[in-house]
């Protein structure tokens, strides 16, 4: 089946066949299960970009999240409002209803989680557990115990493919499906939605990284089956990304656009002139 502003949303959850009666939509216990969880407190040790200093209160990982999810939920809203007022929508009560009133929560989610599968020191911090794997690319018995793909995973970790791996599984103590989430709201993470044997140097944006490990391989395909997203590509595997990305992928663009210049300039690396004239090419 294609995908259409009709289906590309559902309110069912994955690991779990129908949800419980709440005074909460679906999407807005999405929010609160991310708020309230330890992989997102978590974030609070993280550093976005500049070491965090002892008496300068720069941006970290959690921070900068919940500007992310300011600045996603309004732009959920304003895509959600036009397309509610599109007619083949409008028509669609249940359609209607949620890109009105609950879009901007399905954005705001997604933008809480996008980081949480950062390791610590961000780049630095994937960079060391690939290297970790390939400075043992010459131990046939070790590398024999994983497949190619597998190998792939390892000598390439990836955040993002983290962060669904955080969201979805089932560790110790946890209900299967691990956060429950709405498909939509995983859908919206999906930046890369490509293994990582599919991904292109200097290719398309989504296929430059990877989006799931190898071990998460039946929980993505739950997903975009779910949602109808569109195959790419069979082998490798690949399709192309959920709409909704590229309102979470905008927010996370912006903010991170202007605290970086904002932390810079606390530290004493960049003039207020400095500053104020890269601030004022864009207006």
């Amino acid at each position: 089946m294609e995908m259409t502003w009709l289906n590309c949303f559902t309110s069912n959850r994955f690991g779990m066949e129908k949800g419980t009666e709440n005074v909460r939509s679906e999407y807005e216990r999405d929010y609160d299960r991310i708020i309230f969880s330890s992989a997102f407190r978590r974030l609070q040790n993280k550093t976005q970009v500049f070491p965090l200093p002892e008496h300068v209160f720069v941006h970290n990982r959690l921070t900068h999240s919940l500007e992310v999810v300011s600045v996603g939920r309004s732009l959920g809203k304003i895509a959600g409002d036009a397309l509610a007022e599109e007619p083949g929508i409008k028509a669609d009560e249940v359609a209607h209803d949620f890109y009105r009133n609950q879009l901007k929560n399905v954005i705001s989610t997604a933008c809480l989680a996008h980081d949480l599968g950062n390791p610590a020191f961000g780049h630095s911090g994937e960079e060391a557990i690939s290297q970790h794997f390939r400075d043992r690319v010459d131990d046939k018995a070790f590398r024999d115990l994983f497949t190619p793909a597998q190998w792939e995973d390892l000598t390439h970790f990836e955040g993002n493919a983290n962060a669904l791996r955080i969201l979805t599984r089932q560790f110790n103590g946890r209900l299967k499906g691990g956060y429950r989430l709405t498909y939509p709201t995983l859908a919206s993470i999906l930046k890369y939605p490509c293994e990582s044997t599919g991904r292109i140097h200097k290719g398309p944006k989504h296929r430059s990284k990877y989006g799931f490990f190898q071990s998460d391989k039946e929980t993505f395909l739950d997903v975009v089956s779910t949602l109808h997203l569109k195959k790419e590509e069979d082998s490798p595997m690949a399709y192309f990304r959920h709409p909704f990305v590229y309102l979470v992928e905008a927010a996370d663009d912006i903010c991170y656009s202007i605290i970086d210049y904002e932390d810079a300039h606390r530290l004493g690396i960049l003039s207020f002139a400095e500053v104020k004239e890269a601030f004022m090419g864009l207006l």
